[in-house]
């Protein structure tokens, strides 16, 4: 299965040799060559032994796509049968007539389960979060890590595609010990990872799981003809980006951040994050603002704290600065809005 990139790949190396290993055993697993496939993607001798190599996304692509056709087998050996050329194709098509994400993800993990019971992928939805999970029905050998890393970016890659939206992972976490290539990992899932813990599995904002689905049957064809890239690049564009930004300044209750503060906490860098907020017609500072009068509002509804603590609370030097800028806001002092809503 192929998976296209919405914005143009940088060209950089993110994929570990260890990964091409995987490849190259695929081949031996089915008393197979692995030469042509290496050609394809301009892979040396020496980078598959390499403790510390990486290939591009590019390559990788060439590579596996290859490899994937020449053994007729997508899943490359993770599994006690063949998954033949074409099957992620099907489950995606399985899927994309879905409304929104939640029901195609459901779908995916019931469908997946027609393919292989060797693994399960499994849905859960909480309070905030949703998270996907692999849970594991037989040993997966020393292609255990390539397998589920594969799969969890397969079902992420489709998942951003179809919604059009980067799908920032809150947490990433693996059933084995921390890799040697372990610095990959922030640029594939996020920065939050752990290992060895009891499954693989991601976990993200449950809200995503209500963007409706954008692509077309045609659309899906013409991307299944991509590129295998998102397997190892995300999606750029997050259309949950401004919700998050305010989640993060709702948190801070007073602190004062900079914008250094709130794109380290979003794992982006400050000019990314200023970019991508003016692509969705805000800013940081419209939204700092948008923040402090809603959490200003909500605590003169409760009607507890003084006026002075709320202008502390909502990250004002005063209370007379304040009251100028909620009057600017709403046409009322904050007594006057207290005194009305009461």
């Amino acid at each position: 299965m192929t998976f296209q990139a919405a914005t143009a790949t940088p060209r950089r190396a993110v994929t570990p040799a260890a990964f091409v290993r995987g490849v190259v055993a695929a081949y031996a697993r089915y008393g197979r060559d692995a030469a042509e496939a290496l050609g394809k993607g301009q892979v040396t001798e020496d980078l598959v032994h390499s403790g510390d190599g990486r290939i591009t996304a590019a390559q990788f692509e060439a590579l596996a796509g290859h490899a994937m056709r020449e053994l007729d087998d997508e899943a490359l050996g993770w599994f006690s049968r063949r998954l033949p050329w074409g099957t992620y194709g099907m489950l995606c098509r399985a899927s994309i007539t879905a409304p929104n994400l939640e029901v195609a993800l459901k779908r995916w993990c019931r469908h997946h389960r027609l393919l292989t019971e060797d693994v399960l992928f499994e849905l859960a939805v909480g309070d905030e979060t949703a998270t996907i999970s692999i849970r594991e029905q037989r040993d997966l050998g020393p292609l255990r890590e390539f397998c589920l890393v594969t799969l969890l970016r397969y079902v992420l890659g489709f998942s951003c595609w179809a919604v059009d939206s980067a799908i920032a992972l809150r947490a990433a976490e693996f059933p084995f010990a921390e890799p040697g290539h372990v610095s990959v990992y922030p640029t594939i899932f996020c920065k939050n990872l752990s290992f060895d813990a009891g499954s693989a599995r991601i976990v993200f904002d449950k809200h995503y799981l209500s963007l409706p689905f954008t692509r077309s049957a045609a659309d899906l064809d013409s991307m299944l003809k991509g590129a295998l890239r998102l397997t190892v690049l995300p999606y750029r564009r997050d259309r949950l980006l401004v919700e998050r930004v305010r989640r993060v300044l709702r948190n801070a209750r007073g602190r004062s951040l900079g914008a250094e503060d709130v794109a380290s906490e979003l794992a982006l860098s400050t000019r990314t994050m200023h970019r991508r907020l003016r692509e969705e017609a805000t800013s940081l500072r419209d939204l700092k603002e948008e923040a402090k009068f809603e959490l200003a509002k909500r605590e003169l509804m409760r009607g507890r704290a003084p006026i002075k603590r709320i202008a502390e609370i909502a990250g004002f030097r005063n209370e007379k600065s304040f009251s100028r800028a909620f009057r600017s806001w709403t046409g009322a002092s904050p007594r006057e809005f207290r005194g009305r809503y009461r």
